[in-house]
């Protein structure tokens, strides 16, 4: 298997490719990314791009999957129009870019809340782009929809504390569809799902996720 990463360098990307580097199946991983990284492998391609360019990078999404693990915050990105450009625009002209290059799979974090037709702007964000990815048929598409993460030395705040609150109501068995999962686990989950190619479209939520990623290879 041949895997492309998009998100590479966030807290899900990370935990990712750290799997796909150990496993023998893969034989080669290509990422994007905007700035120089400081890794070397034998397996790894490292394509350091102009997100806003697609002209020049666009040939070069090729393999058989494409895991798009992007993202950003509203405070990160500045502005509601910059966290769409990212989370949003980007994603869906890799996506557009992998389909036109013939990739046979694609793996999406979406978000647990996403909808295209809701009133929060971040669900809204992440349901359009889910909407816009089916349309391009995909041989094998992938729709994960985990709850709020848990990312490693998070700076979040704001998500630092829902985790919290969360995980208090958990102890008592409450809003237990929406208990905090790990990146390492979401990061398993795909994985383990890209290995079965399964044909169509699958919606992985938190408890498929949580399944998966107790798989053994």
């Amino acid at each position: 298997m041949t895997a492309i990463i998009l998100g590479a360098t966030g807290a899900t990307g990370k935990d990712l490719l750290q799997l796909l580097l150990h496993d023998e199946d893969v034989k080669q991983i290509t990422i994007f990314v905007r700035s120089k990284v400081d890794m070397i492998h034998s397996k790894l391609q490292v394509h350091m791009i102009d997100f806003d360019e697609p002209d020049q990078w666009r040939h070069l999404v090729t393999g058989d999957v494409l895991f798009s693990c992007l993202g950003t915050t509203l405070k990160a990105a500045g502005s509601k129009a910059a966290q769409w450009k990212i989370d949003h625009d980007y994603q869906f002209q890799f996506a557009e870019a992998a389909k036109k290059n013939n990739v046979p799979g694609y793996l999406l974090v979406s978000s647990s809340n996403a909808s295209a037709d809701s009133f929060v702007f971040y669900s809204k964000l992440k349901g359009q782009l889910e909407e816009a990815v089916k349309a391009l048929c995909f041989s094998r598409l992938a729709i994960f929809k985990p709850p709020v993460l848990v990312r490693k030395n998070s700076d979040r705040t704001g998500e630092v504390v829902v985790i919290k609150v969360l995980r208090f109501f958990n102890k008592f068995g409450m809003l237990k569809s929406q208990a905090p999962l790990s990146t390492s686990v979401l990061a398993s989950a795909m994985h383990q799902l890209a290995k079965k190619q399964l044909p169509g479209t699958t919606i992985v939520d938190s408890e498929k996720i949580t399944v998966l990623a107790t798989v053994k290879n």
